[in-house]
């Protein structure tokens, strides 16, 4: 291949993935985590009272005796079908359905006591998971409207972020067999952080098109379902809405058939679904439905990790099964492999953990890469004889990778541990916005005036702090429960404190190593924060010889 293709490609390459490198940073850390949302929310979810649960043959009327007592029920609720430590009550609806859906819910539970008799009380769940995911979806950038602002630009970011994926493939090929899987490491670091970025980067490369492609879906899919209305489907609809045939009865709260007369007829239907809640909507009006949601690990989900089909709640039928693993249609099928490839709900917890460390390779791809920029500027200099002191716009690139990256990750940990101790001080999602917001901007601000070197080591440090602190907040409201945090013992929450733990201390050593890279690494680099050498202006040259 020509030399000049070749370097039309790494330019491309180059400045793709310096523009989006740190928006994919945020969002594949973010991603990784989000593998485990469920387990995240029992962890952050506060200890409320002892709720009765209700059995089966009292569904029923537990929604009967809501519906009466609580008209807002009626716009929709969901029946939890097993207990939980982030499930409130056995129903639970909202109390303003009116809301935006950018304001914060206000959820509403209720039980049955004793005596058969309806109890309703309000009650907190954490918003910590959904920050976390909205994080992933766009990379913390505000803005709201149809969908948030962030969604739209990491859309954006995304057709770099494929172009990226494609020119650095190019300029590959040429050396692709030869060094395919080859780490160099000597005393040339940046030849070690290259082909570490390469192998990575090329093992990785099915997994990274996927995730740019289907992204992009995501963020402009309205826009593609306008485009296809007007020049496909004219004047029919684009999806076919679910068809209600006169049911014979009143959409009473009389009329309503058990749950559990609904979840026999779809095990009928459906033997290896195993249902997790059944979300009614509207079920007092004509077109009353009933979502349940559930698992099937022999099949891809839409979700990211249920399934759906929809039940008529006045006579059992089955009216929807596009959603239902296993009994999809083609074309269905194909949209919720697209749906399941992104966000890994199949193959159970060992896919999971595999996305997660996707992520993770993902994260340190587009970190490794800015650093990777930062080194061949100062290369650059040195062939072309430059001065030994780093150009600004070198410098201010350093400080913004170090600030961002980091300050993202020290972001999110410290966000988590504040939710438990400053809990019921401020409304939740306040308190998370808050805390990772300060952190984060002040971590950018600490990496500019630190400079990129010293701020690398002392914010990938702080990352480090911060992530123990997870750990460190259950272990002290086990050892001193009337502190105001508390601990979730079962063994999805304590997950999260151990692998809160583990990647605190691997930070710490990756500070540690770093440190030595900084100090006494080369002079002339972007990151070197040592003592400056004293320079004989007229025999000594300190600049390296070019490896």
């Amino acid at each position: 291949m020509r030399a000049n293709i070749i370097k039309t490609y790494k330019t491309l390459h180059t400045w793709t993935g310096l523009i989006a490198g740190m928006a994919l940073f945020i969002a594949f850390f973010a991603g990784a985590m989000t593998m485990f949302k469920g387990p995240l929310d029992r962890w952050a979810t506060p200890p409320g009272n002892d709720i009765q649960w209700v059995a089966e043959d009292q569904w029923l009327p537990l929604m009967q005796q809501t519906l009466a007592a609580h008209p807002a029920a009626a716009k929709g609720f969901t029946l939890h079908l097993q207990p939980g430590e982030n499930v409130g009550a056995p129903l639970v609806w909202d109390a303003n359905p009116e809301r935006s859906r950018f304001d914060p819910q206000e959820p509403w539970g209720a039980t049955l006591n004793e005596r058969g008799e309806l109890v309703t009380a309000p009650f907190e769940t954490s918003p910590m998971a959904n920050l976390i995911d909205m994080l992933h979806q766009t990379a913390g950038i505000p803005g709201n409207g149809h969908h948030l602002f962030g969604v739209y630009v990491m859309g954006a970011v995304s057709i770099l972020y494929a172009l990226a994926i494609v020119s650095g493939l190019v300029v590959l090929l040429p050396t692709l067999v030869k060094d395919f899987l080859i780490v160099r490491r000597g005393k040339n670091l940046k030849r070690f952080w290259l082909d570490a970025h390469n192998v990575v980067g090329l093992t990785s490369l099915p997994f990274h098109l996927m995730i740019a492609l289907t992204v992009i879906v995501f963020a402009f899919h309205d826009f593609l379902y306008d485009a296809l209305s007007v020049t496909v489907y004219k004047e029919r609809p684009l999806f076919e809405m679910h068809e209600h045939h006169d049911r014979g009865v009143d959409t009473v709260a009389e009329n309503l058939l058990p749950p559990e007369a609904l979840l026999a007829n779809l095990k009928t239907q459906a033997p290896d679904f195993v249902p997790r809640e059944m979300m009614y909507m509207g079920p007092l009006g004509e077109r009353a439905e009933v979502r349940i949601a559930g698992e099937n690990l022999e099949h891809m989900v839409r979700g990211a990790d249920r399934g759906f089909a929809a039940m008529d709640p006045y006579t059992a039928e089955l009216e929807g099964t596009e959603y239902l693993p296993g009994q999809e249609d083609p074309w269905t099928e194909i949209v919720i492999s697209i749906f399941a490839l992104h966000f890994g709900s199949y193959g159970g917890d060992f896919m999971r953990w595999v996305y997660v460390f996707m992520g993770l390779a993902g994260a340190f791809i587009f970190y490794s890469g800015n650093l990777l920029w930062v080194e061949t500027r100062r290369r650059k200099q040195r062939r072309n004889g430059g001065p030994l002191e780093q150009k600004r716009n070198t410098r201010l690139m350093a400080s913004a990778t170090v600030g961002v990256c980091w300050g993202s990750v020290a972001g999110i940990a410290l966000s988590m541990s504040a939710g438990k101790w400053l809990h019921g001080t401020m409304a939740a999602d306040s308190l998370y916005l808050w805390a990772y917001y300060l952190v984060f901007l002040a971590s950018v601000g600490w990496a500019f005036w630190r400079g990129p070197g010293r701020g690398a080591v002392e914010l990938i440090a702080f990352a480090g702090l911060a992530w123990l602190t997870v750990p460190m907040t259950a272990l002290l409201a086990w050892l001193i429960p009337a502190v105001p945090a508390w601990v979730q013992t079962a063994p999805g929450p304590l997950a999260v404190d151990g692998s809160a733990l583990l990647a605190g201390l691997l930070l710490l050593e990756m500070a540690r190593r770093t440190a030595k890279r900084v100090f006494h690494g080369s002079t002339d680099s972007v990151w070197y924060a040592g003592a400056q050498p004293i320079v004989d202006e007229q025999a000594v040259d300190i600049r390296e010889k070019p490896a």
